[in-house]
């Protein structure tokens, strides 16, 4: 049987890497399974997943014109469905220290007057907090960008 992407094969795990574990092919060949190709969830020590011996099944990816063979495992593996709106490893959002709520921009109190604004007012108003919404924008960029004068001249 010639050895083609797509194919799935069955093979055993010849050496077990921090990166990934090597497979042996039919035909004499060998393949490589990347650690992010061997199972659907988060593996930190491959050797605790994997053993030298240990038979599996393995589709082949890509095989190079250097005549390396790239394997995956997972792929083999029946879809699991996606968790929507479960914890994230590390915190809310991947232990950046974020809420899941996007941050949206609120403007300072303003105090309600009572009755119909006239247009005037309305555009005033309306100015004013548009003016208040780029001075804000403009700080938060200047910061990030590191100030906002430059030395050069």
């Amino acid at each position: 049987m010639q050895l083609e992407v797509g194919a799935i094969l069955e093979g055993k795990v010849t050496g077990v890497k921090k990166f990934g574990a090597f497979v042996a092919l039919p035909e004499g060949k060998t393949g490589m399974v990347h650690i992010s190709e061997v199972s659907n969830s988060f593996i930190e020590d491959l050797s605790t997943v994997l053993t030298e011996g240990q038979e599996v099944k393995v589709k082949v990816l890509s095989i190079g014109e250097d005549g390396k063979i790239a394997l995956s495992i997972k792929r083999t593996l029946p879809p699991q469905p996606r968790q929507q709106g479960g914890p994230r490893p590390g915190g809310p959002r991947g232990g950046r220290g974020r809420s899941d709520t996007p941050r949206v921009w609120q403007g300072k109190a303003q105090p309600q007057q009572q009755g119909d604004l006239s247009f005037e007012d309305m555009m005033s108003r309306f100015k004013s907090q548009s003016e208040e919404k780029i001075s804000d924008l403009k700080k938060v960029t200047e910061n990030r960008r590191g100030g906002g004068y430059s030395r050069r001249r």
